[in-house]
Order: structure tokens, then C-alpha cells, then sequence
């Protein structure tokens, strides 16, 4: 090791080489990321032991129509092995979990909604994980239930692996024309549709409908010879149902109301319009007080009107949010391609301002309608928010400890040289970081066909890196000096000093890699245990062999001004030189 290091640390050849090896290795890890060779996301997915199924059909839907849609999803999966069981919840949420939590599960009460838990087999025991499952099941249980009632949208909510949000991708459109948001969303949601890896794309926003209003004509009533509140009645009876009487009961504390109403099929329209809603009034008739059967048609108005929808306001603005989730990728590749076609496609309508800064909010939009002026933000939000701050978040605390490690080197060696040899050797570790994601991902892809992320928790392991890279570069920056300062010449000093430091190094590298083989086999914590273990080796590797060189190249590693003196060496007793290491000639000379 000794004369290895001393070879490439006395040649300005060899110096050169490793160099150029080095900046060849960082080029190609960094340049890893913008090509998506390595790829980055905040978590990984987590397999678990159940995931949900929301339903969404129409806003005018029936409870009837609802549950067709989810015995139709229920039929499908009642194939699958590693489902145990499943629990149907029809105009309700289910009992919160850690996601409903935030996706407002527990607010559902509508006919159009409904929501299904399905329980798996326990993960160790089965081969494939829930998010691959998902995965599978999404195309099929789409392509046969959604079709059945336009306007049905079914998701699939996983329990998330980090922090829960209510969409991992998420576009909040702000402003005060409520009709030009509801227009607006359509086309976001359109360029979702068109971007690939997104799936259950979803407007919240309800469905505006024509319904009828049937309201009693007071003159045409009394024309007719009936009473007000007998035409009121019969139509409750007729469609919803009267309470007629009440019934008493021991084990009932208060009155039990009876209710009296047309079975269903009468009471039910065969195709939702005015002439059947009208054709179906013409079968009631009415006795009035002559003894005469009146038409119901004959004395009540039918006035189509539109529904009233939804009003969703944040933070005092009106709001229509447009969510999708991403299917096995990241939510940062898809989040770019979604927003340059939707700039392509709002160009037609809107002037386009896209905000700049270095907050999250770079990415939002700000539209201006070309006929009316009116004006629309278009803010994103959802996990995407979340991992942009998270990565910021670590960007900045990683800037931080590099400044601060070199502020502390300056004032322990009174030096920016011998300081920037040691913030390159912790930087550097990022080369054994990236390509060693780039390893486990190539892995992960021939055995179970998905990829390995670049995430936070990778990012983590990184900082904590730096740590042990600045240590092993101190090793040799200090032994080092206290050899020049016996008299030893500065090469030799360099190459006896990593030889002999190269044992505790490698220690520390391989205690560090065995510690972290059982993170690395974990779900959300594989980043930070791949992060540990190929960066200890690039970092050591690193240390042993680049450090040398920049020690080699600077003056201020010699305790003497003069780096003629420090490359001879002092002299030194004859006591203190094994004579067998010197050369004949030197030997006589001395």
C-alpha cells in the first residue's frame, strides 16, 4: 500500500490519472439524475395489508346505481387469492385509517359515493406487494366498471408510506369566476389524461344536472275542487315517502313513525326526463271533493332547473382542485410533462405567467383570461409539495454542514487548502452514493420489475456520510504532518501515513456496511442503508487513494514555509533511519 500510494503521489503523471478517474466517475454519477438513469422520489411504495377502493359515480346517481358500480368491482376481485376479505360501505366513508384521514373519508353521506376496504393476506406471506397488486388490479377494474354510468371514477387509495396527503399530485385552481374555474379544471384534468404515469384522475367538483322541480298551481288546485295539502301529501307518498301514523313500543323510548310510499319499481323513472316524469304524474289521480279522479299532471308545474353544486373555498377563495395519483413512477417526472401540456393547451384562452423563485411555488401558473381578464392561479400541491420541500429542506441542511465542517477545518488548521481537501473528500462519497442506486435499481428491476428511488431517506444517509469522510481525511492530514515534522520527506510521509491509517479506515468502512445491510432490505429505509453502504465505499476509496494526491499538490501541508525543505526532508540521527530502506549511494553520503 505504502509504495502504491508513493508511486502515484511522486509522479505528476500518475496524479493526473487519478484525478481525471475521479471527475470521469463524479460526471458520470451526477449526470445519473437529469438523464433518469437513477431516478428520485420521496418514498418508495410500502406493500401493506389493505388498501381502499373509493367509488364516485354521477352527482345525480342513484343508491341503486352506486352499489351496480361496486358489485361490479367487488365481483373482480373476488378472484384474487391473496384477498381475504372485503367490507362495502354505500353512500358512507369507512371507519378512518391513516389515509382517510386527510382525504375526508369520513365526510362521505352522498347517494354517490361509496368506498371499499379490502383486506390481504399478511405481506410475508404472500410474493406480491399490495402497490404492485394495485398496480395490476387498476387497469382491469377500470376498463369493466367505469364504463357501466358516465361520469364513474374509481381510485385506489394505498395506505401512504410517509406522510399522508390528499393526492400525490394535486393542481388548486384560485379565483371569483366559479364557471371559468369548473371550465379550467377540465382542461387540467385533460392534460393529466395525457400524461403518462398518472392515473385516477379525479375533478372534486359535483356534476352540474338538469332536475325538476314539481310545484303545486294553488289556482289550478282550487279550479279542480282539491285541497292544497292533499296534493302535497300524495306527492311525498309518491316519491319519498309520509309518515301516516306511529307506533308505540316498550323498547323504543320515543314514537316510531310509519311510513307509507309507492314500491320502487313505481315510484322509480325508467330514463331520468320531463315527458316521464310527466307520463308518470298522469297515473296519479286524485278524488276530488265532487267525486271526480283528477290527473296529478293537472294541477302541479314542472320546472326543469339546474343543480346547485358544491361551493369548495380555501383560504376565503374559490377552489377547484384537480388530483391524480402515479402509477409506479415518480411524481416528479410526470409533474413537468403535465405542466408544459397544460400551458400548451390553456394557451389558447389564457396569458400565461409562470412564477419563478426558490420557494415550491416555481412551478405555479398564473392565467389571465384573454376575453374577460379574469384572473386564475394555478398552484400545485399534494406529495409532489411535500418532496419538494423535503429535498429542499435536506439540500439546505447539506450546503449547511459542508460550510460549517470547512469553517471548523480553517480554524483548526489555519487553512483554506487543507480545509478544501477535506470538504472534497466528503463530497465525493455522492459518486458512491448515485451509482450505487443505480446498482440496487438495475437489481431490483431483473428480479421483481420495479425500480429502486433515489429518496429522502437517501439523501439522509448522505449527510451522514460527510461525517465519516471528513474523519478519514483528518486521519491522514494529521498523521501526515506530524511525519513531515519528524524530518520525513513529504511524499514518503504521505504514503507511510495512508498505509498506515489504511487498516482503521477500512474497518470503519466495512463496520458501516455491515450495519446497514439490514436497512437496506427495508421498504422506506433501502435508501438509506444503499446510501450508507456503496457511499462508505466510494468514500473510502476516496480517501486512500485521492486525498494523497490533493495533499501531495498543496504547500500548506508542510509545518515548514518552504516546500523545497519539506520536499527534501530534514535532517535526522542515523538512530532514527533504517538503514536498510535507504539506497547504497545515500547511505555513503550520509
Amino acid at each position: 500500500m505504502e509504495e502504491l500510494v508513493y508511486k502515484i503521489v511522486s509522479s505528476k503523471k500518475n496524479q493526473r490519472k487519478i484525478g481525471f478517474i475521479v471527475l470521469i466517475f463524479l460526471i458520470i454519477a451526477v449526470g445519473m439524475i437529469p438523464t433518469k438513469i437513477v431516478l428520485a422520489k420521496m418514498l418508495p411504495g410500502k406493500s401493506a395489508n389493505t388498501f381502499s377502493i373509493y367509488v364516485d359515480t354521477a352527482s345525480n346517481s342513484t343508491v341503486q346505481e352506486t352499489k351496480t358500480v361496486v358489485e361490479c368491482v367487488s365481483n373482480i376481485l373476488k378472484n384474487e387469492e391473496s384477498i381475504k376479505n372485503m367490507e362495502m360501505f354505500i353512500a358512507q366513508g369507512a371507519p378512518l385509517d391513516y389515509a382517510g384521514l386527510v382525504k375526508g373519508s369520513a365526510f362521505k353521506s352522498l347517494k354517490n359515493q361509496a368506498e371499499i376496504v379490502v383486506n390481504l393476506t399478511d405481506k410475508h406471506d404472500r410474493d406480491e406487494p399490495s402497490f404492485l397488486m394495485v398496480h395490476r388490479l387498476r387497469p382491469i377494474v377500470k376498463d369493466e366498471c367505469e364504463e357501466l354510468y358516465n361520469g364513474t371514477t374509481i381510485k385506489f387509495v394505498e395506505m401512504p408510506s410517509g406522510p399522508p396527503t390528499f393526492a400525490t399530485i394535486q393542481v388548486n385552481l384560485f379565483g371569483k369566476d366559479r364557471q371559468l374555474l369548473r371550465e379550467t379544471s377540465k382542461v387540467v384534468a385533460e392534460s393529466f389524461e395525457e400524461t403518462e404515469g398518472l392515473v385516477d384522475i379525479d375533478i372534486m367538483q359535483d356534476d352540474i344536472y338538469i332536475k325538476y322541480e314539481i310545484l303545486p298551481n294553488v289556482e289550478k288546485i282550487i279550479n279542480s275542487h282539491l285541497k292544497v295539502d292533499q296534493v302535497s301529501n300524495i306527492l311525498y307518498m309518491a316519491f319519498k315517502g309520509n309518515v301516516v301514523a306511529t307506533k308505540n313500543s316498550t323498547q323504543q323510548q320515543d314514537q316510531i313513525p310509519i311510513y307509507v310510499s309507492l314500491d320502487k319499481k313505481t315510484r322509480t323513472l325508467n330514463h331520468p326526463s320531463q315527458n316521464e316524469l310527466e307520463l308518470k304524474l298522469s297515473r296519479l289521480k286524485l278524488l276530488n271533493s265532487m267525486g271526480v279522479m283528477i290527473p296529478m299532471k293537472e294541477v302541479v308545474s314542472i320546472l326543469p332547473r339546474l343543480s346547485d353544486p358544491t361551493i369548495y373555498k380555501k383560504n376565503m377563495h374559490y377552489v377547484a382542485s384537480v388530483t391524480a395519483e402515479c402509477d409506479l413512477v415518480s411524481q416528479v417526472y410526470p409533474l413537468m410533462d403535465a405542466r408544459e401540456i397544460m400551458i400548451k393547451k390553456l394557451s389558447k384562452d389564457f396569458n400565461i405567467t409562470r412564477l419563478t423563485g426558490m420557494s415550491t411555488y416555481m412551478f405555479d401558473l398564473a392565467l389571465v383570461d384573454k376575453k374577460t381578464g379574469e384572473k386564475v392561479l394555478a398552484r400545485w400541491d399534494g406529495e409532489m409539495k411535500v418532496s419538494l420541500d423535503t429535498f429542499r429542506d435536506l439540500g439546505g441542511a447539506f450546503i449547511s454542514a459542508l460550510v460549517l465542517m470547512f469553517l471548523l477545518m480553517v480554524v483548526y488548521y489555519k487553512s483554506f487548502a487543507l480545509s478544501g481537501i477535506v470538504l472534497v473528500g466528503s463530497f465525493l462519497s455522492i459518486i458512491g452514493v448515485i451509482i450505487g442506486h443505480f446498482v440496487t435499481d438495475m437489481i431490483s428491476l431483473f428480479f421483481i420489475d420495479m425500480h429502486f428511488y433515489l429518496t429522502a431517506t437517501s439523501l439522509i444517509g448522505f449527510i451522514s456520510l460527510m461525517g465519516i469522510s471528513a474523519r478519514s481525511s483528518l486521519l491522514l492530514i494529521d498523521f501526515t504532518k506530524s511525519l513531515i515534522e519528524t524530518g520525513i520527506e513529504k511524499n514518503k510521509a504521505i504514503a507511510v501515513a495512508t498505509a498506515t491509517r489504511a487498516k482503521p479506515i477500512l474497518l470503519t468502512a466495512v463496520a458501516i456496511i455491515l450495519g446497514s445491510l439490514l436497512l437496506a432490505t427495508d421498504p422506506i429505509f433501502g435508501g438509506l442503508g444503499v446510501a450508507l453502504i456503496f457511499g462508505s465505499m466510494a468514500s473510502t476509496l476516496v480517501s486512500l487513494f485521492y486525498i494523497p494526491v490533493l495533499m501531495a499538490k498543496t504547500v500548506a501541508i508542510c509545518p515548514s514555509e518552504s516546500e523545497i525543505e519539506c520536499q527534501k526532508g530534514k535532517g535526522v540521527r542515523l538512530s532514527d533511519i533504517d538503514l536498510q530502506e535507504i539506497a547504497p549511494e545515500t547511505y555513503n553520503d550520509a
